[in-house]
């Protein structure tokens, strides 16, 4: 990192990662470009999870090459005096795959609790319905790096 500065410790990586509201999910498609697509997702087990539909171009991407990487922003404020602006930033390089079975439903209901918390009851009931459908990837971290602007 080029700013040793700016550089967070691995603390201050993971309330980023439990924070943050969304990340960005990044594959290589098989023409070479890369694509990025914003996700909800849970940090969990020094794993980031998110999950989607069976199918798409994300997981294509994925299965053809499971190497990724992810990104998250959180605390971010213009400072236009500064000609600047104040964040917190990490980015995750790591291998994608499908989990299944009890770790998957784990997953599901983490999401649940931290994107809709105040529904529980009504979630599991969600996750009931909808797991056969809903695919879950789990990125299995290599490393990863933070940086910020306080």
């Amino acid at each position: 990192m080029r700013r040793k500065d700016r550089e967070m410790v691995p603390e201050e990586i993971e309330e980023v990662l439990t924070k943050g509201e969304y990340g960005f999910f990044s594959t290589i498609s098989d023409n070479g470009y890369p694509y990025t697509v914003p996700v909800n997702y849970v940090y969990h087990d020094q794993g980031i999870f998110f999950h989607c539909a069976g199918e798409g171009h994300k997981l294509e991407n994925m299965h053809q090459n499971p190497r990724v990487s992810f990104c998250v922003v959180t605390d971010t404020e213009v400072l236009p005096e500064k000609f600047s602006t104040k964040y917190k930033s990490v980015v995750a390089f790591g291998s994608a795959r499908e989990i299944t079975g009890d770790l998957k439903e784990e997953v599901l209901f983490q999401l649940i609790h931290k994107y809709a918390h105040d529904f529980l009851e009504k979630g599991k009931k969600y996750i009931e319905n909808a797991k056969e459908e809903t695919t879950v990837i789990k990125i299995d971290i290599h490393h990863m790096t933070g940086k910020a602007r306080k």
